[in-house]
């Protein structure tokens, strides 16, 4: 997770603060949630809970649904606070702290046999900057995705490593056949792969592309189409096709390292021209080694 500014975090209140956020399995492992470190206080005391859903004004969590701890909430005027704890590429240990509010509500949750409950807080103060940024740049990751989504962005080592890329070489699965290729560009709805051999035969073929990310170590697949195929010039042995992902399916966290990316080229022009990595076509020697691709099918 890089710096954000000051104006950048209020962006995020700004623009997202009543949207409210379902924690998935996905949402959690793309923020960095860390399930197990978070907790409802009052009055001293904690207890573990889940966190079902969050804005930058309320959430709701499932808590064990204890006389104790409803004894401390009344006792406490409903004030409570949700700690929570994630996981940040940059950070050696977690980011942990505390959002005070108000139990506005309570609910059984019905597969619990009384056990659970849901239980609605409403913040009394604006969540802490960090809470702020990891949500936002979430959040701002699913808008650009739709808003920037033809956005193409060149491969070369400087916008790899500002991606979060871990390499270029990777497999694609075309058809159910596997083969190896190279990544030449990435956007939020697509890429274009250099693969061996003819190509004519894949367009409208259902793929999936494997994309090895790195801060933190993931590999992502992504289902898409082959869409287009054209000569790579110089080499009558390989062949760059174009593949249109199925965008109701592509990952955040692959959302969020481009969305990272083409903020940072934004930030810079800002003062400069803009940049033709996102545009241009690769120079004579970038292109893909001889055995770059070799043993592909």
């Amino acid at each position: 997770m890089g710096i954000a500014t000051s104006q950048q975090i209020n962006k995020y209140y700004d623009t997202f603060r009543a949207i409210s956020v379902t924690f998935t399995k996905e949402i959690v492992k793309s923020t960095g949630l860390l399930p197990q470190n978070v907790f409802i206080k009052c009055l001293g005391e904690q207890w573990p809970c889940v966190l079902y859903s969050s804005s930058f004004d309320e959430a709701k969590v499932l808590a064990p649904n204890r006389p104790g701890l409803m004894e401390r909430i009344a006792k406490a005027n409903n004030l409570v606070s949700i700690r929570l704890s994630f996981k940040v590429s940059d950070k050696a240990d977690p980011v942990l702290f505390f959002i005070s509010g108000r139990a506005t509500g309570f609910s059984p949750y019905a597969q619990s046999n009384g056990t659970l409950q849901f239980i609605a807080i409403q913040f009394t103060q604006r969540p802490p900057e960090d809470f702020i940024e990891i949500i936002g740049r979430m959040l701002e990751a699913n808008v650009n995705s739709t808003r920037r989504r033809a956005d193409r962005i060149l491969l070369t080592p400087d916008s790899m490593r500002k991606i979060g890329l871990a390499r270029k070489e990777t497999t694609v699965l075309i058809d159910g056949v596997p083969r190896k290729c190279i990544l030449r560009d990435l956007s939020f709805s697509g890429s274009k792969v250099i693969i061996m051999g003819l190509a004519k035969f894949l367009v409208a073929k259902p793929c999936q592309l494997r994309i090895d990310l790195e801060e933190p170590t993931e590999t992502v697949a992504i289902n898409g189409k082959v869409v287009r195929y054209e000569d790579v010039e110089g080499r009558k042995d390989l062949t760059a096709i174009a593949i249109q992902f199925d965008e109701a399916t592509v990952p955040i966290s692959y959302k969020m390292h481009i969305n990272d990316y083409l903020g940072q080229r934004k930030n810079q022009s800002d003062d400069a021209a803009p940049d033709a990595e996102t545009v241009a076509e690769p120079k004579p020697d970038e292109r893909p080694a001889d055995n770059a691709v070799a043993g592909a099918s």
